[in-house]
């Protein structure tokens, strides 16, 4: 490998946060209903589920899988059918219940949804549709960081995340599935709400309010946000929030191990309170406090008038002070570079890099491997036979504690993260539309990031597909 990882990441964890980890994976398991009897008895449909995770309601459910504790000790319950509820411990509910207080986004309440209202199939689909091509681990230990490895926290954290991703945004099974080509069909196509919709999101796609292009010094992908380009009632609420959450979507599908943060450059160049908006400022520091910790390397609001000095008190005041230390004011070019590399910098900024946003617009055929369900099914199914063994390993990491056989498993682990990595990039065009960001080559086939080509790719190139007939 190259860079070595952060503190707190997969690779480098003390003897006590790798405990903690442990114990945040037992508790998710459970919740999921992996146990030692059932982890590899877990195929009925996977397909359906992991393409789209609000599938694996209690109707779906196949019962008779006998239930045991992740460390093999058996109960009376293990002898019922499936739950349609998670099944957490009695113990870490008192816990949870009890609380201390300190819930500003509801996160306690929504925990208690999922577990009401989740079947564990489904909450098992969703947690994995967002691992996508992340380290299994990296994910869990995002929220143990949040929380101050305050394990019963990050679990509260990452089960109402889950629950915020399956029921109100649809982040997998609609957002980025969906992405800007059926946008541009509803805009063109769709009559009242959906035609809006589609086209208050475009344009803010095509107007480059926001665009993810280039890294900083610390290798971290940079999205500019042009605050000038926004005009407050210009796009309805709900686009604003789907645009949102593309956009941090999209992000992630440009980070690469050990990068696991990103930075925004707020440009305020020509900025002035009809720009002001509080509502979707609002909704995007609950994105990044609540549903998508530890994503913020840096902030850079860039340019600020005088008259932003109010608005950035009250805004201030909403952040978290751990978020609120990682934003910097910069005024110039210069006090920039103390991020950005000048090269790396683009002149609409004051830089030297050659390079402005034009959107090129969804290109016809470029999701018809979504069509192909036939191939993709095969790609899920050998998916789940990976999520399963990852699944048997880290039980058996758990079981074993500190001890040399726990090293052994872990190292088993490791491999089974990478496979899972490559494996999700061959699956990729059969469940995510394709974006602007593929279709110019910055993210390319097999989850490679190019923002610095060499020569720009031609127009409409075809990636090479996977059929199914490949599979057997």
């Amino acid at each position: 490998m190259g860079q070595e990882a952060h503190p707190g990441r997969p690779g480098n964890l003390t003897p006590d946060q790798e405990e903690k980890l442990r114990q945040l994976w037992g508790h998710v398991l459970k919740l999921c209903g992996v146990t030692d009897e059932n982890v590899n008895t877990m195929t009925e449909a996977v397909a359906g589920d992991l393409a789209t995770p609000g599938a694996g309601k209690a109707e779906k459910e196949k019962p008779k899988k006998k239930r045991i504790s992740l460390f093999g000790k058996k109960h009376k319950a293990a002898e019922n059918e499936s739950p349609t509820q998670a099944q957490p411990s009695p113990g870490l509910m008192t816990h949870i219940k009890e609380g201390d207080g300190e819930d500003k986004y509801g996160q306690t309440q929504q925990f208690f949804d999922a577990l009401a209202n989740q079947t564990p199939q489904s909450l098992r689909a969703t947690i994995w549709s967002m691992v996508k091509h992340d380290h299994p681990d990296a994910l869990l230990l995002r929220f143990l960081r949040a929380r101050k490895w305050d394990v019963d926290k990050a679990l509260v954290m990452m089960i109402s995340t889950m629950n915020w991703r399956l029921t109100e945004v649809h982040v997998d099974d609609d957002i980025m599935k969906n992405g800007e080509a059926s946008a541009v069909a509803d805009e063109q196509g769709a009559d009242g709400d959906a035609k809006k919709l589609g086209a208050d999101f475009m344009a803010q796609i095509r107007m480059g309010k926001s665009f993810l292009h280039g890294v900083d010094k610390s290798g971290r992908p940079i999205c500019v946000v042009r605050v000038r380009l926004h005009k407050q009632g210009e796009q309805c609420e709900e686009s604003l929030e789907r645009y949102t959450v593309y956009l941090i979507e999209t992000a992630r599908m440009v980070l690469a191990p050990p990068v696991d943060t990103a930075t925004i450059i707020f440009d305020m160049t020509g900025f002035s309170m009809a720009n002001m908006d509080y509502t979707p400022v609002k909704f995007m520091i609950k994105c990044f406090e609540a549903n998508y910790p530890e994503s913020l390397g840096a902030v850079l609001v860039h340019k600020a008038p005088w008259v932003f000095q109010g608005i950035w008190r009250i805004i201030k005041g909403w952040l978290d002070p751990v978020v609120a230390s990682k934003v910097h004011f910069t005024n110039n070019v210069k006090e920039m570079q103390e991020f950005i590399e000048p090269q790396r910098i683009t002149r609409e900024l004051d830089g030297q890099e050659d390079w402005e946003y034009k959107y090129t617009e969804p290109i016809p055929g470029e999701n018809d491997r979504m069509k192909d369900t036939v191939t993709r099914d095969k790609l899920l199914e050998g998916r789940e036979h990976l999520i399963q063994d990852w699944e048997a390993a880290t039980m058996r990491w758990i079981a074993t504690g500190g001890s040399a056989e726990a090293a052994a498993v872990q190292v088993e682990r490791e491999n089974l993260a990478q496979k899972l990595r490559v494996d999700y990039w061959t699956l990729d065009p059969y469940l995510r539309a394709r974006s602007y960001y593929d279709r110019i080559g910055v993210l390319q086939d097999g989850g490679k990031i190019d923002f610095y080509p060499a020569a720009a790719p031609p127009s409409g190139r075809v990636a090479v597909e996977t059929s199914a007939d490949d599979l057997d």
